[in-house]
């Protein structure tokens, strides 16, 4: 399933734009090519969304479902992405609303809709994509990804939620512009709904995780230049599991270190500091090379996340990083992606 190019959504989107849970959402009015028609957030209902999203898209934000439904979707697209996948209880009675409407439903939370019995009696076209399911028949991951011929490019992290996906979109939107033949490999809910395929890397049993990616990469990088792995998570946060599973399943050729712009701790554990970014970029290639077990693996540029600095506060920041660490920086989102790409590439 995917969200097609001729899909109505309308996204549920309650206190996501302004807070902290609403990545999903944004990454869909960022990316997705589904006709997005109306964003349902009760708290920011009746403003701009380019204002107080950022997002250059003239979109109506409504307080309800109810008050969604009357610009016709026909898809409602779960934007929120609260801890712990979980729906809110407050909210499930909105998507209720929505199945009885007739909407379709694409939801990217833990909480699986399609096996409550109120949503066993679907119309005729209607369906219900729970995207957290585990492929079945997952292989244990046996390195066999170092032996194709593209480069594999894995966004990796100083924390979660800094930007990991839209760097991949960018980068591999620029490599399609350029010509050669590049995938963006989701691996976690909103690049799934973007993608149409990948894998919910998150609701994959830890035993086969590395095994999941690496039968994605190797699917899919036999006939590409390039493939662009959407990373998630992060080495540094005590709660994360994913990264190394990439790397292992992976076995990049390059690394791209993804950060936001002055954070200086895990988000909501402040006891665990983000060390020198310098010292992050050892990490990452140390970890990746495994004492030699695997190939070096360089970090070949850093996207800084500068979303919430004024232009030139950004531009100095980016300055810095550079000169920190000695690689190519840049906010892909912002001004593009042309030096880290050619960085890759050459």
């Amino acid at each position: 399933m995917r969200l097609q190019a001729e899909s109505r959504v309308a996204i549920l989107l309650h206190d996501g734009i302004k807070g902290s849970q609403g990545k999903t959402g944004l990454a869909l009015l960022r990316y997705s090519q589904a006709q997005i028609i109306a964003v349902i957030d009760r708290q920011c209902a009746g403003e701009s969304l380019p204002v107080v999203s950022g997002i250059n898209r003239d979109i109506p934000i409504v307080g309800s479902v109810e008050e969604a439904l009357a610009y016709n979707p026909d898809i409602l697209a779960i934007g929120i992405a609260p801890s712990g996948g979980i729906l809110p209880p407050e909210w499930q009675q909105e998507v209720k609303q929505a199945v009885f409407a007739g909407l379709s439903i694409a939801n990217g939370l833990h909480t699986p809709l399609a096996t409550i019995p109120e949503f066993q009696n679907l119309r005729p076209g209607q369906w219900i994509w729970d995207v957290r399911q585990e492929p079945p028949n997952l292989p244990i991951a046996s390195g066999q990804a170092q032996t194709l011929a593209c480069r594999r490019v894995l966004a990796v992290g100083t924390d979660m939620g800094v930007g990991k996906m839209s760097a991949c979109l960018e980068l591999d939107r620029a490599c399609q512009q350029r010509g050669l033949r590049s995938k963006f490999i989701a691996t976690g809910q909103a690049g799934l709904m973007i993608a149409g395929d990948g894998i919910p890397l998150d609701a994959i049993r830890v035993d086969f995780a590395a095994g999941a990616v690496e039968q994605m990469v190797v699917q899919h990088g036999s006939d590409r230049d390039i493939v662009f792995v959407e990373g998630q998570g992060s080495l540094l946060h005590p709660g994360s599991t994913a990264t190394l599973p990439l790397i292992r399943g992976t076995q990049p050729t390059h690394l791209v270190l993804v950060h936001r712009a002055g954070q200086t701790h895990i988000r909501n554990h402040p006891h665990v500091p983000i060390p020198a970014l310098t010292d992050v970029v050892q990490l990452y290639e140390m970890v990746a090379k495994a004492a030699g077990a695997f190939a070096d693996v360089p970090v070949a540029a850093i996207a800084l996340n500068t979303f919430h600095l004024d232009l030139a506060t950004a531009r100095q920041a980016i300055e810095q990083a550079q000169a920190e660490t000695g690689l190519l920086c840049t906010d892909v989102v912002r001004f593009g992606t042309e030096n880290i790409l050619d960085a890759i590439v050459k």
